[in-house]
C-alpha cells in the first residue's frame, strides 16, 4: 500500500476576508464608473447625438480595450467560443445592450427619476429570486436592508408628481430583470471563464446589435461634431463620449464582473445602488444640478441598507478553504 499526500492549493481562511474587501471595493469601483456616464451622455444626447450611435461608440470601443483578455482566453483554450459562446451572447444581450435599451425606452415615456427607481429595484428581484429557488425566506437583517435601501432611493431619485405609464413601467421592469442578470451571470465569471473576457465579449455582442439596429434604421443614427459645455467648460464631442467610453464603461464592467465573484450576486446588487449616489454627485460637478437635503437622507439610507444586507452576506459566496489532503490509501 502506498500514500498520496499531494497538497491541494486552495484559497488560505486568512485570505477570505482580503478576497471580500477587495470585491467590496470593486464593486463601489464599478458604481463610481457607471455614475459618470448619464451626466455625460446626457449634454450629448440633447445635442443632437442619438441614442443608437451613442450606444454603438460607447460599447464598441469598451469592448475592444477588454479585447486582449477574450483574445487570451480563446488562445489558451480552443474550445472557449464553443463552451461559452451561450453566457457571453446572454450577457451582450441582458447586462450590456438589455439594461440600456429598456431604460431609455423607459426614460422617453415617464420621468428619469421613476425608470431609475424601477430599474433599481434588481437588488429586491435577487432577494426575491433566491427565495424562490431555495424555498428560504430572505433573513431579518435581508428583508430590512432591502426596505431601507429602497426607501433610501425612494427619497435619492425625488418620484413626486410622476405620472403612470403601463408600458414605460413594463420596460423599465425589463432594465431591471437584465440588472439581476448581469449580476447573475457575472457570479459565474471565474477561471474557467475569465470575467474580462465575459466582459468584453459581452460588450462587442451589445456593440453588433446596435450596429444591426442602426443599420436597420430601427435605430436612427446621427453624430454630428457638436460642442459641449460642462461647467463653464467647452470641450469638443469626442472628450466626454472617449471617457464614457474607455473608463466609465470599460472600467465600469471591468471592475463589476472582477467583483460579483468575490462578494455574490446579491452583496453587489445592493453596492451597486451607490451608482444613483455617485451620479447625483457627478450631475452637480458636471451640470450644476445641487442635490436636495432629502436626498442625503437617501443616500444615508441606501448606505445603512447595504450595510445590513453585507452583516448577512456569510452564506452569498464561500471561497474554498486551503487544505493539504490526508493521506489517502491507493493501492
Amino acid at each position: 500500500m502506498t500514500a498520496s499526500t499531494a497538497p491541494i492549493t486552495l484559497v488560505a481562511p486568512r485570505t477570505l476576508p482580503r478576497v471580500r474587501t477587495s470585491g467590496l471595493f470593486m464593486a463601489v469601483g464599478s458604481a463610481l464608473a457607471f455614475s459618470s456616464s448619464g451626466p455625460l451622455i446626457k449634454p450629448l444626447l440633447e445635442a443632437g447625438w442619438s441614442l443608437g450611435a451613442a450606444l454603438l461608440v460607447r460599447m464598441g470601443v469598451a469592448g475592444l480595450i477588454l479585447a486582449p483578455a477574450l483574445v487570451r482566453a480563446m488562445v489558451r483554450e480552443r474550445s472557449f467560443v464553443r463552451r461559452h459562446w451561450r453566457i457571453v451572447l446572454g450577457f451582450g444581450l441582458t447586462a450590456v445592450a438589455g439594461c440600456q435599451l429598456f431604460f431609455f425606452a423607459a426614460m422617453q415615456r415617464m420621468p428619469v427619476a421613476v425608470a431609475l427607481l424601477i430599474q433599481y429595484l434588481a437588488p429586491v428581484l435577487l432577494v426575491g429570486l433566491a427565495w424562490v429557488r431555495t424555498r428560504r425566506a430572505p433573513s431579518r437583517l435581508v428583508s430590512l436592508g432591502s426596505v431601507v435601501a429602497v426607501a433610501g432611493l425612494v427619497l435619492v431619485v425625488d418620484i413626486s408628481g410622476a405620472r403612470f405609464d403601463l408600458l414605460g413601467t413594463l420596460f423599465a421592469l425589463g432594465a431591471a430583470v437584465c440588472v439581476g442578470a448581469y449580476f447573475l451571470i457575472a457570479e459565474r465569471a471565474g477561471d474557467d471563464l475569465p470575467p474580462l473576457a465575459l466582459a468584453s465579449g459581452g460588450l462587442l455582442v451589445g456593440a453588433a446589435l446596435m450596429a444591426v439596429l442602426c443599420l436597420t434604421g430601427i435605430l436612427p443614427f446621427a453624430a454630428p461634431p457638436v460642442m459641449l459645455e460642462f461647467s463653464g467648460v467647452v470641450v469638443p464631442w469626442f472628450v466626454p463620449l472617449i471617457w464614457v467610453a474607455a473608463v466609465a464603461t470599460t472600467v465600469g464592467y471591468a471592475l463589476g464582473v472582477m467583483a460579483v465573484p468575490r462578494i455574490g450576486s446579491r452583496v453587489a446588487s445592493f453596492v451597486g445602488l451607490s451608482e444613483v449616489l455617485f451620479a447625483l454627485g457627478f450631475a452637480w460637478l458636471l451640470l450644476g444640478e445641487s442635490p436636495a437635503p432629502v436626498q442625503f437622507v437617501g443616500g444615508a439610507l441606501i448606505l445603512l441598507g447595504v450595510v445590513l444586507v453585507r452583516m448577512d452576506a456569510s452564506s452569498d459566496v464561500q471561497p474554498p478553504v486551503a487544505a493539504t489532503a490526508p493521506a489517502v490509501p491507493t493501492p
